[in-house]
């Protein structure tokens, strides 16, 4: 992609309406931009992330099993009152249409999959079942802040698992568990399972998965060797509930038999919340199952949801430095950029016109910087949005046919013959 014919307003100052690093570089890399209170509009860099982290998030849940299907943004509300929840509290947007049915903006789906399920799914012989789908939600935060971190709208990934009995329905909870951090791990970030409330989802058994970051909301505390263990990819779920992993007021220190040398106290940011359910919406909502003895039985559920949007946040959070964003390559908006360093040199022009065309025939998306702006504002901007790795294009290495090449995470450079840069990626 030419920067000449794409949208990119980066800002060069800090927006005084962010308060945390994510929402302040968001802004300032062009990725996003507030339309009202919690609401934001995606631009081209910022929605390249997100279709990124979206794509990891479905390959990993169909490895796992789940089958994706789309449900709607607008619920009937008889649905929440057939459940018995009713609502989602004070964060409830509702509407009502023509006809004076009432509706709710979904913040979640456990009613409208037990619905999907008690018309479809009859015998015990179509399950085990798990459903999938990635919508934009809708929840009435009080005070919406941290730009993505914390909106009113945002895009999440919600599964809901269905069982023929409790045992069954925790092996599928396993494996969700186990999907999540392969998920973590391919977004290049670390996530820690601590056990959690189950608030108004409902259920007996809760997990959340956070990312460390230094302006996470909650206060968490673990044992170190949980991280090693997770790095392994340890795959022995009860192994790794094991180890001490508890935050905010759940962590007792009198309780804590982890030695202080090897406790971790840290923050941390919410990126990923599963619960098993039983059979609490299957019950209310009549969903049963007919067993191999011909019995009708509620169908034991349980339901697993990832923060899409928050996520772009949340790996922004774990991944920065002063100069700006550094992606992991899995979610990275471009794998390179090319910087023209003189944009009215023909030899430049020529130089780059040429690795350009090279890149997009292997298949590398490339962002190449073609405009005429000084080298200063062209590798300021590529510092900002944080690609993988930058090549720059000059007179001076033309001389030698050489370019030089950046790498992001590591901030190291090297001098390297034109004809071997494409060779890179």
């Amino acid at each position: 992609m030419r920067l000449s014919q794409y949208l990119l307003p980066v800002l060069k100052e800090n927006p005084k309406e962010a308060e945390i690093t994510s929402h302040r570089l968001m802004l300032r890399a062009g990725m996003v931009r507030q339309v009202s209170s919690g609401i934001y509009s995606w631009l081209p860099l910022g929605l390249k992330v997100l279709r990124k982290i979206e794509r990891i998030v479905r390959e990993e849940m169909e490895l796992a099993g789940a089958v994706e299907l789309l449900m709607p943004t607008m619920q009937p509300a008889e649905l929440w009152k057939e459940s018995g929840r009713g609502d989602y509290g004070k964060e409830t947007l509702r509407a009502v249409d023509r006809h004076g049915r009432e509706l709710i903006y979904g913040p979640t789906n456990e009613e409208v999959i037990t619905d999907i399920f008690r018309k479809n799914v009859k015998s015990y012989k179509n399950l085990p079942l798990n459903l999938f789908h990635t919508q934009w939600k809708f929840r009435d935060e009080i005070r919406p802040r941290f730009g993505v971190m914390r909106g009113r709208e945002f895009l999440m990934k919600d599964a809901y698992s269905f069982d023929l009995d409790e045992a069954a329905a925790k092996a599928s909870y396993v494996r969700m568990f186990r999907a999540y951090l392969r998920i973590f791990k391919r977004l290049g970030v670390r996530a820690i399972p601590f056990s959690a409330d189950t608030g108004l989802i409902g259920g007996n058994l809760s997990h959340e998965f956070q990312i460390l970051a230094k302006t996470g909301e909650s206060a968490i505390y673990y044992d170190r060797a949980l991280e090693d263990a997770i790095d392994g990819g340890e795959g022995d779920v009860d192994r790794l509930r094991k180890f001490y992993a508890m935050a905010d007021e759940k962590h007792d220190p009198a309780n804590c038999n982890v030695p202080a040398d090897q406790l971790v106290s840290a923050r941390g940011i919410e990126v990923g919340h599963i619960f098993y359910l039983g059979t609490k919406y299957s019950d209310a909502m009549g969903a049963k199952i007919k067993t191999a003895e011909g019995k009708d039985i509620a169908a034991h559920m349980g339901c697993y949801g990832i923060g899409v949007s928050r996520l772009v946040g949340a790996v922004i959070e774990a991944s920065h430095d002063e100069k700006g964003i550094i992606w992991p390559e899995n979610v990275a908006p471009f794998a390179v950029g090319l910087v023209n360093i003189k944009a009215g040199d023909a030899e430049c022009r020529s130089a780059c016109e040429t690795i350009y065309a090279t890149l997009r025939q292997k298949g590398v998306d490339v962002l190449y910087d073609d405009r005429d702006e000084s080298a200063g504002t062209k590798l300021a901007s590529m510092e900002l949005i944080g690609l993988p790795a930058v090549i720059a294009i000059g007179p001076r290495g033309l001389k030698d046919g050489t370019a030089e090449v950046t790498f992001r995470d590591t901030g190291t450079k090297e001098t390297m013959k034109l004809h071997t840069v494409a060779n890179l990626f």
